[in-house]
């Protein structure tokens, strides 16, 4: 229960990460590539039963 919902709320923050606005554009890929790669391990630690 608590990995879903984390898992759900790390979507939502990378999501939110992506350089829409103007005056974020010059940041590149940089926040997203971050928060991808905390769900990334979020996901395998789901996925071996650690969470």
């Amino acid at each position: 229960m608590l990995g879903t919902i984390l898992v759900g709320i790390l979507v939502l923050v990378l999501v939110g990460a992506l350089p829409r606005w103007s005056h974020s554009r010059s940041w590149g890929y940089a926040p997203t590539g971050g928060v991808g790669l905390i769900l990334l391990i979020v996901i395998i630690l789901l996925l071996l039963g650690r969470i």
